[in-house]
């Protein structure tokens, strides 16, 4: 299993990964570094390990707005879903509807047709 070496708040951690996965390991924690020093300028020395759980719960709090975000967009996409669904139903029905009265008016034309040549005088 490989191993990447990150630092988070100027300590360097090893850390095991599935195979593949180093830059990404690396991203996400060049990313948790950046809220650990964004809250280290917000809040100063606090501590390392408050300063940690600060930053994990500040991330915590990204993932649940997006989260929300994800789940209101998913809400969206049913609602659009269903009423794209519903408006193919009604195109269905209109198309069947005028498919019906074409062919009847087809009928009634074929009708009026066979009428005049019945009364018609041959030549």
């Amino acid at each position: 299993m490989p191993e990447v070496n990150v630092e988070i708040n100027g300590r360097k951690y090893r850390m095991a990964c599935e195979e593949g996965q180093q830059r990404h390991l690396i991203g996400l924690a060049d990313r948790f570094n950046g809220q650990v020093e964004a809250l280290k300028g917000a809040v100063g020395e606090i501590g390392d390990n408050r300063l940690t759980v600060m930053a994990g719960i500040a991330v915590l709090d990204e993932l649940s707005e997006a989260e929300r975000r994800i789940a209101a967009l998913e809400q969206e996409v049913a609602t659009l879903t269903q009423a794209g669904q519903e408006i193919a139903d009604e195109l269905e029905q209109t198309e069947s509807q005028f498919a019906r009265r074409l062919t009847a008016a087809a009928k009634a034309l074929d009708s009026v047709a066979d009428n005049l040549d019945d009364t018609a005088p041959l030549p």
